[in-house]
């Protein structure tokens, strides 16, 4: 497999390893619960490389979704280098802007980027998967680095959306009015996803009801487009006799079941049946017959029912260009000022973007993380599911910025209680739930350890050692 090189990829690609165990230190004053845990929904300020290493002696293999929003390396963004890498280079590095003028701006992007996908990739389950919201600056750097973090066969899918609907007019010579989103599992055979909950034009579809009110559509049981001719699947074409009274059918001609029917394309070129003649004598149940007048023949259907006791309410195949109005980037800062009178920062997500990859992502009791916080758009979304449909989904939000405060966690806070005048009922009432807040405190010393000094707490120091003797065995 092809690798992406880059300027200090030698001294960052074990960099997580040594990256120090801390203390996360909880803070019941920013919290917005009756007892702060590190089981409760989370929110951390600190380094996230540091923070993501802290979470590991509990979280390690335990999250479901990840969803980040990295800096996309415009040169605009003011974004700060700051791992402390043991490298003359990249020491050199440290606390300086990466602009655009920077020639080693993808380099330093990078050097900043693997290590976090690394802890990140530890974190999420078995059947975990990781959505980046990314743009034209980094998204062909970013999937090579994926492809040797995640590995190329976990690629699933890279996603655009219209995120703004009347492009950026700033730019030279094409309007954007798209990003992107690269989605990767951790393991392909072992990840599960669902598809996204069908619209109303969608649900209308389904206008027959049973004898129970069970409500279905129709579906044609002749195959349709690729691979529907009969040489694709001879087995599959064969007659159905129908008979012509009461619309009955039989896999055998016989004194009540006369006409015959054959799969047959509009060109009266042999087709196939889409079901083999085993599963149709097992769904006898689901199939029903009409007579076409205009064609004067026979057709046979499949009822396809909307909800199912195995599956519960159907859900459709998320298609990898996403146009809904309510995913434009601008419904994010309304969302803010709707919280604040104002949008305390530039680009926020809006929060129906983490609400439709929640639902892909499924689990209603999974753990949802976002160590690039920001505004607190995932922690928004995770409540506001979990109100709209009674689950327990959990979040844990990483933010290093001074504002993870004043503003990632007041937008939680506000959300939870309820905000005077949003368009949204729910969030009016307010959506509920608690949060914890912890802060990064002292790193966890194997040498403090053993000499007795600056001990780290019980539960600090459990966790640390359980999880070190996880990783052994």
């Amino acid at each position: 497999m092809a690798q992406i090189q880059f300027k200090g990829k030698s001294f960052v690609q074990n960099h997580h390893l040594l990256v120090k165990y801390h203390e996360l230190i909880p803070n019941k004053s920013k919290s917005l619960t009756d007892k702060v845990s590190l089981h409760d929904n989370l929110i951390i300020h600190g380094d996230n490389l540091i923070a993501l290493k802290a979470l590991l002696p509990l979280y390690a293999g335990k999250i479901k979704c990840i969803y980040i929003d990295p800096p996309y390396n415009t040169g605009n963004e003011k974004w700060v280098y700051n791992d402390n890498v043991n490298s003359p280079m990249m020491q050199e590095w440290l606390g300086k802007v990466v602009d655009r003028e920077d020639l080693t701006r993808h380099d330093k992007w990078l050097c900043m980027m693997m290590p976090r996908l690394k802890l990140l990739r530890e974190l999420l389950r078995e059947d975990g998967v990781i959505f980046i919201s990314i743009d034209d600056n980094e998204v062909h750097h970013l999937k090579m680095l994926m492809n040797e973090i995640f590995g190329e066969e976990n690629f699933l899918t890279k996603i655009a959306i219209q995120s703004n609907p009347r492009g950026r007019q700033s730019e030279r010579y094409f309007a954007s009015v798209h990003e992107y989103l690269l989605v990767y599992a951790k393991h392909y055979d072992d990840c599960i996803l669902y598809g996204v909950p069908l619209t109303e034009k969608q649900i209308k579809e389904y206008k027959f009801e049973d004898k129970d009110g069970r409500r279905y559509r129709l579906l044609g049981l002749r195959q349709r487009g690729a691979a529907s001719r009969r040489e694709d699947r001879p087995k599959m074409f064969f007659p159905i006799y129908i008979n012509d009274r009461n619309g009955s059918i039989s896999l055998e001609k016989s004194s009540n079941h006369t006409v015959k029917v054959l799969p047959k394309k509009s060109t009266g070129e042999d087709s196939r049946w889409m079901w083999s003649k085993e599963k149709l004598q097992k769904n006898f149940n689901l199939l029903e017959t009409k007579f076409i007048a205009k064609r004067n023949e026979w057709d046979v259907f499949i009822r396809d029912y909307l909800s199912t006791e195995k599956d519960g309410e159907r859900r459709s195949k998320s298609k990898t260009l996403w146009v809904e109005k309510s995913l434009n980037y601008q419904n994010g800062k309304d969302e803010l000022k709707a919280i604040f009178g104002e949008s305390p920062l530039e680009y926020p997500k809006p929060t129906a973007l983490v609400k439709y990859i929640s639902a892909i992502a499924g689990d209603l009791d999974g753990i949802f993380l976002d160590s690039f916080a920001g505004s607190g758009t995932t922690a928004h979304a995770v409540l506001s599911l979990n109100k709209e449909d009674g689950s327990n989904r959990k979040f844990i939000l990483v933010e290093c910025e001074d504002y993870a405060d004043k503003i990632t966690a007041e937008r939680v806070r506000r959300v939870i209680k309820g905000v005077p005048n949003p368009k949204d009922e729910n969030l009016k009432k307010g959506l509920g739930g608690t949060f914890s807040y912890f802060e990064l405190g002292k790193a966890i010393e194997l040498e403090s350890i053993l000499s007795g000094d600056g001990l780290p707490t019980y539960e600090e120091l459990a966790r640390y050692i359980l999880h070190c003797y996880r990783r052994r065995i």
